[in-house]
């Protein structure tokens, strides 16, 4: 997504906020990331890949916004505190956090090792609870918002994703019982199912598709849509634009909510 100029006609609905976003050097995140710099917000980057990552604030500032990044694996226990402390030096505070970080690996399951089990909760699970807890006390006194990514296989759970799947079943329990917590603390606390994405990862699968079964790539995409029963493949922005609503004023009403943006791949109720 190419940021509007800040004196572009886009509403701006997050004027005076400040949001933290999780894997923000590509895809999903970096979307998210220019969409609320775009409606107002201040952003602080967060991800492994400086190099992403200062592109990425360089175009938001080059177009009237308001950023910074920090390099931060959160797979560190003290990675999350040091990300919230960060903000806090940086912007006086932060009103948002998305977490967004984590790639989990796919695959037969016995085939799936000990290790990548681990380290698939260690960056998309913990690394979002433990940013969360040390987030609330902030969030708490902001009245803020917590949007987590999380992602269809926590709904409909597939052989060759076992690990995300129950990762994303995780953060999908983490957050209805957060969102009762945010109900007494006043903070709003909801997460997002997207299917089909056309990020990095999806054109990778794309690409072994197109190979495999000797398809050019509108073709290998068109078997994809037809496979999963999708009315299209989504873009990084479909996800931005809900996340940026959802922590508008015209989204307090979410609470809780386990939001599917799939193009109906999920079936169940």
């Amino acid at each position: 997504m190419a940021m509007e100029p800040m004196n572009s006609p886009t509403p701006v609905l997050l004027a005076g906020k400040v949001a933290i976003v999780t894997g923000a050097s590509r895809g999903i995140g970096r979307a998210i990331a220019m969409r609320l710099a775009q409606a107002g917000a201040s952003v602080m980057l967060a991800a492994r890949s400086g190099e992403q990552l200062d592109m990425a604030v360089a175009e938001i500032v080059a177009a009237g916004g308001s950023a910074a990044a920090v390099v931060v694996d959160l797979r560190q226990p003290d990675a999350p505190a040091r990300l919230v402390k960060l903000a806090q030096d940086t912007f006086g505070g932060f009103d948002i956090v998305v977490n967004n970080a984590g790639a989990t690996k796919r695959g037969d399951f016995l085939s799936l090792t000990d290790d990548e089990w681990s380290d698939g909760y260690a960056l998309k699970f913990f690394g979002a609870m433990r940013l969360i807890r040390a987030a609330w006390p902030q969030l708490k006194l902001r009245g803020g918002s917590v949007v987590t990514i999380a992602g269809v296989g926590g709904r409909t759970p597939g052989a060759e994703f076992t690990i995300g799947g129950s990762v994303n079943a995780a953060l999908l329990s983490l957050t209805k019982a957060l969102s009762d917590l945010g109900i007494r603390d006043g903070v709003q606390v909801n997460a997002i199912n997207p299917g089909p994405v056309r990020t990095d990862r999806l054109q990778v699968r794309l690409q072994i598709a197109a190979t495999q079964h000797g398809l050019d790539a509108a073709a290998a995409e068109a078997a994809l849509q037809r496979e999963m029963q999708v009315a299209r493949i989504g873009e990084p922005d479909d996800i931005a634009g809900l996340v940026a609503f959802i922590v508008s004023e015209h989204g307090r009403f979410f609470q809780g909510s386990l939001i599917d943006m799939d193009g109906g791949q999920t079936k169940t109720l």
